[in-house]
């Protein structure tokens, strides 16, 4: 059953809300507008800059290495190595090159000048091969280590988040939480290439700085007269288009929105017959108008940013001349050492702008890489913490006072002072209209739910749920949720789901497919048991819905053969054809025996098996007793079941009468 929870649309005034006089969008009309979780907008709007950038980067590239540590620590030694060592090789080949340029720039014939120049010339091309083949090292180690990563990322993450309580799913909170560090987890393998990347430019950029100061220590200055302004643009450009980035987020969201709600399988005949395409095909447009706009405005200013640094750098490029042809007219350096100085000033400015602008996109990965370790930390602020009590199968549940309300200034409680006694070998049939909270009820017995604090009490065997461990709790529970899992695994693994002890699961499998039939669609299957549920796959088959309905009363009927304690159905022949409900019905007396068992159904025939049944209405029970006492007395059931016997339509449509044919 499905119990939506609604809160009223507000109202302007009071009476009932009109329709709008035009289909026309106004400025107060909803659209998508999705917010990316954990962006933190203003915060890095203003935190980008050069300094925030340099304090924080070491602590990046330290948990980025954490990370490649974990991964995989024998190629993260080996790439830290291939790094520093392609640093060493780049400045032995500037200082190659002074004693190259010195050797051919000297008086005297070319030959003896080739003779000079060799040892450097071998030093020179031995430095430039090897940085070479470290590069391919770099780069293959890279390849290795980032999708390690991502994979760690990943299952850390999905453990996170089936680590936190079922209620967690009610707090809007949450779901942002969760998409911040889904986020944070996809930076993950680019962390590791972008910490990479500065740690390359910041060993060029020492490299060059240690040539400069043993030529001359005055050039030493002119790394930051050629780097600065372009070290600055890059910050700025790079605020500028992550900026624009974030700030068309919610358009981009929904345009993946849109085309998905356009190409889906499960919506593909409505796009169809109801004509939808031109329509949503206009809102896509114009959602990518507007991301157009802001990417547009953002390249004009990062343009100008560049061209101003442009400027800057040229200047400080005359500047470097200058004082070069300074140094050379005045003595203090000679021709040799003025060119291996503009090899260096090269070197180090690309070395500062690499570390510029890797250290701003590796800085705003960190921001998403925080809500990912935080998230793991807390899953969101609802990890599983419960007691260490590890309960058998219950003989009594007992229910007292029980409310419970769900997340929301305007919710109404879905359960009211709920006083409940449920006792091993009985079975209870839950009687309500939809939204009467059934559902509710059914988690918070299972333990999905736990009470909340003045909420009244649910406990096992005398022992409050909250006390008991989740895992060995949730052993002894099988449930049949009316929106079930549709796993694409093979047939018999949708029925174990690999809950077996190392015992061959198949005889188990084949028995509680066979109280409900299941036993019955999977002969009819290509491969059996073997067969992939998974329609669009290699070989995968599709089910019809009482097929799948069927193997979902297995998997529940095999989990509580192994474990019997709480078995719980919620609605499980819904999509049954009479025989076969009838079989499941007859199955599920036959397994009363040694667990607690709840049928939740609307079809109040079938609630005739239950030793009790429970009529719920709006939150609280108004009713408990047989079927049979039920039917002959006043309420709420009675009423149900008396429409439900009303089988009366509005009568056909009359005839014309015949008339006979003229003859003659």
């Amino acid at each position: 059953m499905n119990e939506t929870r609604t809160t009223p649309p507000r109202k302007a005034g009071p009476g009932p809300q009109e329709p709008p006089e035009s289909a026309e969008p106004t400025e107060h009309d909803e659209e998508l507008r999705y917010r990316h979780p954990g962006d933190k907008r203003q915060f890095v709007g203003q935190s980008i800059s050069t300094g925030t950038m340099v304090r924080r980067l070491p602590q990046l590239i330290r948990r980025a290495l954490h990370l490649a540590w974990r991964a995989d620590r024998r190629s993260t030694v080996l790439l830290l190595l291939a790094q520093a060592a392609s640093g060493v090789f780049g400045a032995l080949a500037l200082y190659a090159t002074t004693g190259t340029l010195a050797a051919m720039l000297r008086p005297g014939p070319v030959a003896a000048h080739l003779r000079d120049a060799a040892p450097s010339l071998a030093v020179l091309t031995g430095s430039a091969a090897l940085r070479a083949v470290l590069g391919i090292a770099v780069l293959t180690l890279s390849g290795r280590v980032a999708p390690r990563i991502n994979r760690e990322a990943d299952m850390a993450l999905i453990e996170a988040g089936c680590s936190a309580e079922l209620a967690a799913y009610d707090e809007p909170q949450y779901g942002e939480r969760w998409e911040a560090a889904d986020r944070g987890a996809s930076t993950t393998p680019d962390l590791l290439t972008s910490t990479q990347d500065v740690i390359a430019s910041a060993v060029s950029l020492l490299a060059a700085a240690g040539v400069l100061a043993t030529l001359h220590p005055l050039l030493v200055p002119f790394l930051l007269l050629g780097s600065v302004p372009t070290g600055v643009a890059a910050v700025r450009t790079a605020r500028i288009h992550y900026l624009a980035a974030i700030t068309t987020g919610d358009e981009r969201q929904a345009l993946r929105i849109y085309r998905w709600y356009l190409i889906d399988k499960g919506r593909a005949d409505q796009v169809r017959s109801d004509q939808v395409l031109p329509f949503m095909l206009d809102k896509y447009r114009k959602a990518e108008a507007r991301i157009v706009t802001v990417t547009d405005r953002a390249g004009r200013e990062a343009a100008r940013v560049s061209l101003l640094a442009a400027l800057g750098t040229g200047a400080g490029a005359a500047l470097m001349w200058g004082a070069l042809l300074y140094l050379v007219s005045s003595g203090r350096i000679g021709l040799a050492a003025a060119g291996s100085a503009t090899f260096a000033l090269r070197t180090a400015a690309s070395g500062v702008q690499g570390m510029v602008g890797n250290g701003a996109r590796l800085y705003r990965m960190g921001l998403y890489l925080d809500d990912y370790f935080t998230f793991l930390d807390e899953a969101g602020g609802h990890r599983i913490a419960r007691g260490s009590i590890v309960p058998g199968p219950p003989r009594t549940i007992e229910v007292t006072g029980l409310t419970y309300t769900y997340p929301g200034g305007q919710q109404e409680p879905a359960l009211r002072g709920i006083d409940l006694t449920l006792t091993q070998g009985e079975v209870v049939a839950v009687i309500g209209q939809n939204g009467s909270g059934k559902s509710t009820f059914l988690k918070l017995l299972s333990g999905l739910y736990l009470p909340q604090p003045d909420g009244g009490r649910i406990s096992w065997d005398g022992v409050p749920i909250g006390d008991l461990d989740a895992d060995a709790l949730f052993r002894q529970v099988a449930r049949v949720p009316q929106e079930f899992a549709r796993w694409p695994l093979q047939a018999a693994e949708n029925v174990h789901l690999g809950q077996y002890d190392g015992d061959d699961p198949a005889p188990a499998v084949a028995a509680a497919a066979a109280l409900t039939g299941f036993d019955e669609t999977v002969a009819r299957l290509r491969s059996g048991w073997r067969t992939l549920l998974a329609q669009g796959w290699q070989g995968g088959a599709e089910l019809s819905g009482g097929g799948w309905q069927r193997g979902a009363v297995s998997r529940a009927f095999f989990r509580t053969a192994r474990r019997p304690g709480l078995l719980i159905l919620d609605e499980p022949t819904s999509d049954l054809d009479p025989r076969a409900e009838h079989r499941i019905l007859h199955s599920l007396r036959a397994l009363a025996p040694g667990r607690i068992t709840l049928l939740v159904t609307h079809n109040l025939a079938n609630a005739r098996l239950a030793d009790r049944v429970v009529v719920v209405d709006q939150g609280r029970i108004v009713q408990t007793g047989t079927w049979d006492e039920l039917a002959h007395c006043d309420g709420l059931f009675r009423e149900l079941l008396d429409l439900q016997a009303d089988r009366t339509v509005p009568a056909q449509r009359p005839r014309p009468a015949k008339h006979p044919r003229p003859t003659g």
